[in-house]
């Protein structure tokens, strides 16, 4: 008898949404956008017939048949995984890397080619996303986050990169129509782009010593290299550090606002604790060491 299976497209977003707990993150990782994701996960719905996600807050969470068939349906996809490793024997390993977006585009993907001839037994593979990966599943070999701090994690090693000075940017053409901004607080009568909330500009408000900080508003571009881009077009004022933005502060096309010194996180790489010292892990971690360390990339 034919197998009477759903859509294996489903399945995998189903998966990735359960395993992420965000659609917008399972549509990264899938390389989709979050509506197709959505639409997957309806459709698999309406086909068992069963509620598998519930409205949580500002986001999802797992129904109790959601959880189960969850549990069943990873262990089925890492079976397929597995029986795929094992037949594709590629020639080269892969090194798997995944990067926040605005370092991957900005700082890496310029300078790539340099690990690659540091690298050339390996395949490398540069995934740009905010979601986060499961080292215990062989998701990936290595991750470079932007974290406030890297809280302990089973089974998984951390070193800080970089904790780059925090300030506010906008074009040139945009500082001189308000030469009146001049203190941090003076920042809140000016358009502000936020990258996925409020949260950072609060914080960094907050930090800079603006006792009172009103709700804000603005664009909400997801990501940090996109707000820095929509600063240097004019649109307003972004939160940047000069790993992402130090190339354009040096050519002019962004300006600082206002004289700060506030550091709010940094860059982690993370891997295995128990693949730490592996040769590749080991030359990729030294390499990124050299990137953070050069001019733009310090957080001078």
């Amino acid at each position: 008898m034919a197998r009477r299976l759903p859509p294996l497209l489903a399945l995998r977003a189903f998966e990735a949404v359960g395993r992420l707990g965000s659609v917008r993150a399972a549509g990264e990782e899938l390389a989709v956008s979050h509506t197709v994701v959505s639409r997957h996960v309806r459709n698999l719905e309406q086909r068992l017939g069963a509620r598998l996600l519930r409205p949580a807050g500002r986001g999802l969470a797992l129904t109790p048949e959601g959880q189960r068939y969850l549990a069943q349906i990873g262990q089925a996809l890492d079976l397929v995984e597995r029986a795929t490793a094992e037949l594709s024997a590629p020639r080269r390993r892969t090194l798997a890397i995944w990067c926040a977006p605005g370092v991957a585009s900005r700082r890496v993907l310029p300078r790539l080619p340099e690990l690659e001839a540091l690298l050339p037994q390996h395949e490398i593979t540069l995934l740009p996303t905010l979601a986060r990966p499961d080292f215990a599943r062989d998701e990936v070999d290595a991750e470079i986050i932007y974290l406030e701090t890297a809280g302990p994690r089973d089974g998984v090693r951390a070193e800080l990169l970089s904790s780059p000075r925090v300030f506010p940017v906008a074009s040139a053409a945009f500082r001189a129509r308000h030469s009146d901004v001049v203190a941090p607080a003076d920042l809140l009568r000016v358009p502000l782009i936020h990258e996925e909330s409020t949260e950072q500009w609060q914080r960094w408000l907050r930090r800079a010593g603006v006792a009172e900080v009103p709700p804000l508003r603005g664009p909400r571009l997801w990501h940090a290299h996109l707000a820095i881009e929509a600063a240097r077009l004019g649109q307003g004022v972004a939160l940047a550090n000069a790993v992402l933005a130090g190339e354009d502060l040096a050519a002019g096309g962004l300006v600082e606002m206002v004289p700060s010194d506030i550091r709010l996180g940094g860059y982690y790489f993370l891997s295995e604790a128990a693949r730490w010292d592996e040769p590749g892990l080991a030359t990729l971690r030294g390499w990124l060491r050299d990137l953070f360390a050069t001019p733009n990339g310090n957080g001078a």
